[in-house]
C-alpha cells in the first residue's frame, strides 16, 4: 500500500505539462527552421509556443492539477522558447555579419529571459500578482518574432534593418530584467459575465489580429513593453501623493 501511493506522488499531472511539451516543442521547432532558412516559421512557431504557454497555467488551475514540477518544467520550456529560440533565431536571420556585436546582442536577450525566469520563481510567492517586475519574456519574444515575421511579409531588406533589429534585441533583454512593473492580466475574471459591447469589442480585436497577424501581434507586443515604464510612472506618482496626504 506505501509502495503504491509512493509512486503515485511520484507521477506527474498528463494534461497541464502536454500544453507544456508543446511549447516546449514549438520553441525547438523555430530553432531547427531557422537553422534551415525558414524564419517565417521559426516565427510562427514562436507565437504558437506563447499560445500554449498560457494555456498550461489555466488549464492546471481549471482542472486542479497544480504542481511544482509543472512550475519547474513551463520555466525551463519558457527558457528554451522565449529566450534561446528567439535570439538564435534573430541572429541566424540578422546578425551573421555583424560578428561579435551580433553574438553580443543574441546574449543579452537570452541572458536577459533567464534572469527574468529565475527572479519571478524566487518571488512568485511574495510578488503583487496583478503586476509582473520586468517584461515577461513570451512579450519579449513576441517583439522579437513579429519583427522578423514584419520584415519577411513585406520583404524588407535585412541588411537596412539589421541595426534596428539589434537594438531591438537589446531592449527586450534589458526590460526583462528591468523593474518596470506590466500588468498580468491575473485579475480578470474570465468566467464572468461581460456586457455585449465588450463582446463585440473582443470580436473585433480577434478579426483585426487574424487579419494581419504579424503587424498586429507586433503592435500589441511592442504597445505592452512601453506600457512597463508608463505605469511604473503612474503607480510611483500615485505612492507619492499616498505619503503627502
Amino acid at each position: 500500500m506505501k509502495k503504491s501511493s509512493v509512486r503515485l506522488r511520484r507521477g506527474i499531472y498528463l494534461l497541464p505539462n502536454l500544453f507544456t511539451t508543446g511549447a516546449l516543442f514549438s520553441g525547438f521547432y523555430a530553432i531547427t527552421s531557422a537553422i534551415n532558412g525558414h524564419f517565417a516559421a521559426a516565427a510562427i512557431a514562436m507565437f504558437v509556443a506563447m499560445i500554449l504557454d498560457g494555456m498550461d497555467g489555466r488549464v492546471a488551475r481549471l482542472t486542479n492539477t497544480q504542481s511544482e514540477f509543472g512550475v519547474e518544467y513551463d520555466s525551463l520550456s519558457d527558457m528554451v522558447s522565449f529566450g534561446v529560440a528567439p535570439a538564435l533565431v534573430m541572429y541566424l536571420w540578422a546578425f551573421t555579419s555583424l560578428g561579435k556585436l551580433g553574438l553580443f546582442a543574441a546574449f543579452v536577450h537570452t541572458a536577459g529571459g533567464a534572469l527574468r525566469l529565475a527572479r519571478f520563481n524566487t518571488q512568485v510567492a511574495s510578488d503583487d500578482k496583478r503586476y509582473f517586475q520586468g517584461l515577461p519574456s513570451p512579450a519579449a519574444a513576441a517583439i522579437l518574432a513579429g519583427f522578423i515575421w514584419i520584415c519577411l511579409e513585406y520583404d524588407y531588406n535585412v541588411e537596412a534593418l539589421r541595426y534596428v533589429a539589434l537594438v531591438l534585441t537589446i531592449m527586450t533583454g534589458l526590460l526583462m530584467v528591468s523593474n518596470f512593473r506590466y500588468y498580468s492580466f491575473k485579475d480578470i475574471d474570465f468566467r464572468g459575465k461581460v456586457s455585449f459591447l465588450v463582446t463585440i469589442a473582443v470580436m473585433l480585436g480577434i478579426a483585426f489580429i487574424m487579419a494581419q497577424p504579424q503587424t498586429m501581434l507586433f503592435i500589441l507586443a511592442l504597445g505592452y513593453a512601453i506600457s512597463g515604464p508608463l505605469l511604473t510612472l503612474v503607480l510611483r506618482r500615485q505612492k507619492r501623493l499616498n505619503r503627502r496626504n
